[in-house]
């Protein structure tokens, strides 16, 4: 391939921004809050909503759909060796009660249109790609955060997970199967990487006239029950 092969190719590679805006409103009408923002908690019908707009999509842009035994959704786009590890991306689609519309769902829909575009453009990748949907990210009504990530991982045990209870007494486990997304796909899989698209909740990125930024550090928690 000579370079000005390459060059027109690197130019006209990019996604369909006025699609991802457009699929980001749309998934911010399920749970809209007053104030702008969204209200979808984990394994709510709202949540289910949700999953199953984005099922819907991934499906019409050719991926298949797994969902792993903590509900986490999978949407994968086949690789031409399908036997490769894939490169995972997503994050997550249930809020905080007073959550803002792009978090998480952002990274989410950012792969969905990663794929879209791939469509769009012909392009055929080595690897399969795999956009993920974690469940409880945020822990807002079963804690701790991140659980199902946490299980899929090895952090946590399944029956850890599943037991998780919200205030009422209800679990993870029966509210999963109440929504349909308790699935059967086993905890844990090998990925050559993996990539999570988020929204900067501060204002270090704005203060200094940066568009993106790439993490280095993350925040530390230690959880004490007194």
């Amino acid at each position: 391939m000579n370079a000005q092969l390459k060059t027109n190719l690197s130019a006209d590679l990019r996604i369909n921004g006025q699609r991802l805006w457009d699929s980001l409103m749309e998934m911010a009408k399920i749970g809209a809050t007053a104030k702008g923002g969204v209200c979808r908690l984990a394994l709510t019908d709202l949540d289910k909503q949700g999953r199953d707009l984005f099922v819907r999509w991934a499906q019409e842009a050719g991926c298949s759909i797994s969902v792993d035994q903590m509900g986490n959704v999978f949407a994968r786009r086949a690789g031409k060796d399908d036997t490769l590890t894939p490169v995972v991306t997503g994050s997550h689609a249930d809020s905080q009660p007073t959550g803002g519309k792009f978090d998480g769902i952002y990274g989410v829909l950012g792969g969905l249109e990663v794929i879209r575009s791939l469509n769009d453009h012909g392009i055929e990748t080595d690897r399969p790609i795999e956009v993920v949907v974690w469940t409880n990210e945020e822990g807002s009504r079963f804690a701790p955060a991140m659980v199902a990530s946490g299980v899929f991982a090895g952090v946590f045990t399944l029956d850890y997970g599943l037991s998780r209870a919200d205030v009422n007494g209800l679990t993870m486990g029966q509210e999963l199967e109440r929504i349909g997304y308790a699935g059967d796909q086993p905890m844990g899989k090998p990925i050559h990487a993996a990539f999570e698209l988020h929204i900067e909740q501060g204002p270090i990125l704005e203060a200094e006239g940066k568009t993106i930024g790439v993490v280095a550090h993350a925040q530390g928690q230690r959880w004490y029950e007194v």
